[in-house]
């Protein structure tokens, strides 16, 4: 059977590619467990330092698929597979050691908006549009509010969770939920900027400094400065900071530079 999410590694970088144009990248119990596999891999693969998340087709994912939620009548409730793998995959790309951005080849709806919202970076064409659809349906985004939540400005989450209305790309910067929107045309330029950029930095470093922006504003202020005085002494005498010292007072690049 014909995976529903491609993999591609080259230069330190793992695209990780939605393919289901059809039912436009939804997320169904098939794509899902392909996605997990291909996260796994490009978290385990020495090789790869950056990760891409994107998508095939106009759209980058239209959220569940609406098809396998549908429950029998006679088979009650929670049968339906809501949850299937996607809390892990979230899990998986929000504590990611290795940077992942999030290339929106289109527009996002719904659970498609936990995967943008998971990712470090996300950056969408300006003619992408966004919407929170699911309380037109009955349900709740319960799932993606985790990462969603600790994006969106408070104002604008309680805007769009509870009407539903389209957005667009414009606005979804303005309120955190993407970190750029570009013309179509220059969509892979900004993620090599940013691909590129990542990649000149120490891995250790990219993965402690991914924990500081997530979880150090949860710590009080003199408990942050004794954490990190100690972090601050551990990460100068580190292999890995020697080897960034010495490369900038050499004027070369430093070894783990692709």
């Amino acid at each position: 059977m014909t995976s529903l999410v491609h993999k591609e590694l080259a230069g330190g970088i793992a695209t990780i590619t939605l393919d289901s144009p059809p039912n436009r990248n939804a997320l169904s119990v098939r794509l899902l467990g392909d996605l997990e596999r291909r996260l796994n891999w490009a978290l385990t693969e020495p090789d790869v330092r950056v990760i891409v998340l994107t998508g095939a087709g106009p759209v980058f994912c239209s959220g569940a698929d609406l098809k396998e939620q549908r429950v029998e009548p006679a088979s009650g409730v929670g049968d339906a597979p809501v949850t299937a793998s996607f809390p892990e995959i979230l899990a998986l790309i929000w504590e990611s050691p290795k940077p992942v951005i999030c290339r929106l080849n289109g527009t996002a709806r719904a659970g498609g908006l936990g995967l943008v919202a998971a990712c470090d970076f996300a950056i969408a064409p300006v003619t992408a549009s966004f919407a929170f659809t699911e309380v037109r349906l009955g349900v709740v985004p319960a799932m993606i509010s985790v990462p969603v939540l600790r994006r969106l400005d408070p104002r604008a989450a309680a805007e769009y969770f509870l009407t539903g209305e389209v957005f667009d790309a414009a606005r979804a910067v303005q309120i955190g939920l993407l970190t750029r929107a570009v013309p179509a045309e220059e969509l892979d330029a900004a993620v090599q900027h940013y691909a590129g950029m990542l990649l000149k930095g120490g891995p250790e470093a990219l993965a402690i400094t991914k924990w500081l922006v997530r979880d150090l504003p949860g710590v009080s202020f003199e408990e942050g400065l004794r954490q990190m005085t100690a972090l601050s002494a551990q990460r100068f005498t580190s292999e890995e900071g020697q080897e960034g010292i010495a490369a900038f007072m050499a004027k070369r690049p430093a070894k783990w530079v692709p």
